[in-house]
């Protein structure tokens, strides 16, 4: 196939999937969720044709113009559009896409800031895809995000089930949009700031590391703990999503 103008597939990040107990997952995930599917990073179609085959409506965005043009051929009921990922909107309900190692985060940080789609399935790196699962701690991009969506790691990918192969296995991510948040959408960004300030906090414990970050008085700061049920001896990334947004409530407002 011809060099796309945007480079070749080392620039692009590409690793298409082929591995088939992969592909029947993804389509199980799939048959969870409703409404039109946004495709990102398409590649040679491995998965758009399953998503096509569960007789979804389906826009695939491919930056390749090259198999985007093949694309357009082979499944002619799927919209292919040729365009990049990192700037085209996320507007239907379900994103599905085998992400571009290196270009995880940014993809990550846009997908968590729009507010149209309900549920996601990505295909990142396993360990990010545990990080983010919040598998032996949390992060701060989860907690930040943890109010308005629920994280859970939903398979294994070895790299073998890859071509060309990459030196790490990937991970099946799965984000669904909070139908109740935690936190009100307006406070999203004082929210930030405050579990940005606990997790870059310095303190003999978790209790000081609260006050510095939101001046309260050790006093509230124990109470808002207890009713938390946040131990003192908790580090941030102990926290779960129920308890960032109570101590959020009570103190970081």
């Amino acid at each position: 196939m011809p060099r796309s103008r945007h480079g070749g597939r080392h620039e692009l990040g590409q690793n298409f999937l082929h591995h088939a107990p992969t592909l029947r997952r993804i389509g199980e995930l799939v048959d969870d969720t409703v409404g039109p599917i946004l495709e990102i990073g398409s590649g040679d179609g491995a998965v758009t044709r399953v998503l096509v085959g569960r007789g979804r409506d389906v826009t695939a965005v491919e930056l390749d113009e090259h198999r985007a043009r093949r694309l357009r051929r082979d499944l002619p009921t799927a919209r292919v559009e040729h365009a990049d990922a990192l700037r085209r909107p996320f507007d239907l309900p379900v994103v599905v896409g085998n992400v571009p190692f290196h270009l995880t985060t940014p993809i990550l940080r846009r997908l968590l800031r729009e507010q149209t789609w309900q549920h996601a399935l990505l295909l990142v790196q396993w360990e990010v895809a545990r990080k983010r699962a919040g598998v032996g701690g949390g992060t701060m991009m989860t907690a930040q995000a943890a109010p308005w969506f629920v994280f859970g790691l939903a398979g294994r990918v070895p790299a073998h089930g890859f071509a060309p192969q990459p030196s790490v296995d990937g991970g099946l991510l799965r984000i669904d949009r909070r139908a109740e948040p935690l936190v009100a959408h307006g406070e999203r960004t004082a929210y930030d700031a405050f579990v940005h300030a606990v997790f870059t906090g310095r303190g003999g414990g978790l209790d000081r590391v609260l006050q510095g970050a939101t001046r309260a008085d050790g006093r509230s700061v124990r109470r808002a703990m207890a009713r938390a049920e946040v131990d003192r001896r908790s580090l941030p990334r102990h926290l779960g999503p129920p308890q960032w947004a109570h101590l959020w409530h009570e103190l970081g407002r």
